[in-house]
């Protein structure tokens, strides 16, 4: 069935505006975690349960704050990725309610992204 279009040009379907059913709440916080291999980063939980993720060299940042980052409006998740002298770096949060599925999604292009740095040696 087609509803006629009302004067806009616009149409659509019956089917078309039907309800969906949307991914809510946090799901699990481990499909971001489990991202993060040691042998890179650092994971230290706080004494409020809030999981923190550095990278070795410190540029790279993820905290998870399952009852809300402190000074915040429910902030659930933090990312950042510290800047150089010559270009800025950046950051994203999400809130409390985003699915960990959409956070561990949005880490996965931080990471591709990242590469290690050839340190001189001493002999160079």
């Amino acid at each position: 069935m087609t509803v006629a279009p009302v004067g806009s040009g616009f149409a659509t379907t019956v089917e078309a505006l039907r309800l969906h059913e949307w991914q809510l709440g946090p799901g699990q916080p481990t499909l971001v975690m489990d991202q993060f291999p040691a042998e890179d980063f650092h994971l230290i939980v706080d004494d409020r349960s809030d999981v923190h993720v550095s990278s070795k060299d410190g540029r790279f940042y993820l905290g998870w704050f399952p009852l809300g980052r402190p000074g915040t409006d429910g902030e659930g998740w933090k990312i950042a990725v510290s800047g150089t002298a010559k270009v800025r770096g950046y950051h994203l949060s999400f809130d409390i309610e985003t699915p960990s599925d959409i956070v561990a999604a949005a880490v996965v292009p931080v990471l591709e992204t990242s590469r290690r740095v050839r340190q001189p040696s001493a002999h160079e």
